[in-house]
């Protein structure tokens, strides 16, 4: 089970991945060409935040199960880059950057003006996306 479930969260991941690609691209050609923000924009902003959202709650399910998670958290463990970056690096990266994506969800729902509600998306998403694709294992996630 725990294989498959690693399996299905970097699935989860190339989704997660490219739904925030898209929200941040969307939000920023429609900020340059000052389009409003439409029924479609928002169903596109909250896909990416959902898709992160659901790649977060896997990763908590994996992070608490698997032996190199919560398990592994310990001085050894900060010795060996990899361990550090299973057990903690990876986990407080992805976490702070969907905090900050939501935060610019939330943000930009409050948002009347069309300009500022797709400004905030494409800063707040796209800080988030580079802060997650900075701690993605990139070494194990494609050997």
């Amino acid at each position: 089970m725990y294989t498959g479930l690693k399996h299905f969260h970097s699935f989860v991941a190339y989704i997660a991945l490219l739904a925030l690609t898209i929200a941040v691209v969307h939000a920023v050609i429609s900020l340059v060409n000052k389009r409003p923000f439409t029924p479609t924009s928002k169903k596109i902003v909250l896909f990416g935040l959902v898709s992160a959202h659901v790649q977060m709650l896997f990763g908590l399910f994996l992070y608490f199960t698997s032996p190199m998670g919560f398990t592994n958290l310990n001085g050894e463990a900060m010795g060996n880059s990899l361990s550090r970056l299973f057990a903690l690096e990876h986990p407080l990266i992805m976490l702070l950057g969907i905090v900050v994506i939501t935060i610019g969800y939330s943000k930009a729902k409050r948002t009347t003006d069309d300009q500022r509600k797709f400004k905030l998306i494409s800063r707040m998403y796209a800080v988030g996306l580079v802060l997650i694709l900075s701690r993605i294992p990139w070494a194990v996630w494609f050997a």
